[in-house]
């Protein structure tokens, strides 16, 4: 396992066990209540427009579980299957499929680690806020991804937007709440490391475990997508923010998320489907 991938598991695994009471208190609440719950408004639109009734599910980077056994039981779908390397998240996560009695299950693993066992798997794929920058190579990321999809399985990407690496957030050292706007650091800055913790989970400041996590461009995300025989369908960028750190910022013309859809090729080496056939697509 690369150090920093070790180094992240345990800081992971530390915020979880600090975690506040509040947080996962109203997953099974929630998912027994609500249709899609944990999604916002327009991802929620894309994956009622997707085949999910009977299909697999799969999540990479899942965190505690609750958006894929969110979308299992609103999709109606056979079977969900996450990934995250925090092993006190993905008992928690177990724990919840028990208690709202939904077939999924939850794989505490390196992603870069997952084997030919989830080859050829899913139909579907998701991937929520927070997932890509704990990985240095996008390619190895979505060669892993592409591997467990099966041929003209759908791939959805609801992601902060790669501009917001650009800004500083409330609590870095040169946030200005009077220039929040204002574009910090590179765009192509690659590299960053913290021990701030994991302020959204813990609600409290503390000095936690390194984390290392990675900015990637629209390039690094979009090729490494298309180098490993996932297709680009659909790009949609929005305004407002889907994480913690820049909603004072919502619906000021500053891209602030975004979505992609995907689509495995049936064969790698040429297009044997069209990408407007919405049926071959199912999106």
């Amino acid at each position: 396992m690369d150090k920093y991938i070790e180094e992240n598991k345990a800081a992971w695994e530390e915020a979880f066990d600090n975690r506040t009471a509040s947080w996962g208190a109203d997953i099974t609440e929630r998912i027994q209540k609500d249709e899609y719950p944990f999604f916002n408004e327009d991802t929620k639109n894309i994956l009622k427009q997707i085949r999910t009734e009977g299909a697999v599910i799969g999540q990479f980077c899942c965190n505690n579980g609750r958006e894929l056994l969110s979308l299992v039981k609103s999709g109606k779908a056979q079977k969900g299957i996450g990934f995250d390397i925090a092993e006190n998240q993905v008992a928690f996560a177990n724990e919840k499929a028990e208690e709202l009695q939904l077939p999924c299950v939850f794989e505490a693993v390196n992603i870069y680690d997952i084997d030919d066992r989830y080859r050829d798997l899913f139909d579907v794929v998701i991937i929520t806020i927070g997932a890509l920058c704990w990985f240095k190579d996008l390619n190895r990321f979505f060669a892993i991804i592409a591997k467990c999809m099966k041929p003209g399985a759908v791939i959805v990407i609801n992601e902060e937007h790669p501009c917001t690496h650009m800004l500083a957030a409330e609590g870095d050292e040169s946030f200005d709440p009077e220039h929040r706007m204002e574009c910090l650091y590179s765009y192509f800055v690659h590299e960053w490391t913290g021990n701030e913790g994991m302020y959204y989970m813990t609600q409290k400041n503390y000095r936690s475990k390194t984390f290392t996590d990675f900015t990637h461009s629209m390039s690094e995300i979009i090729s490494g997508m298309c180098s490993n025989g996932i297709v680009v369908t659909g790009l949609q960028e929005f305004d407002y923010d889907i994480g913690t750190g820049f909603s004072a910022l919502d619906h000021h013309g500053f891209p602030l998320s975004m979505i992609i859809r995907g689509k495995r090729l049936w064969n790698e080496k040429r297009l044997s489907f069209e990408i407007n056939d919405d049926r071959q697509l199912g999106i």
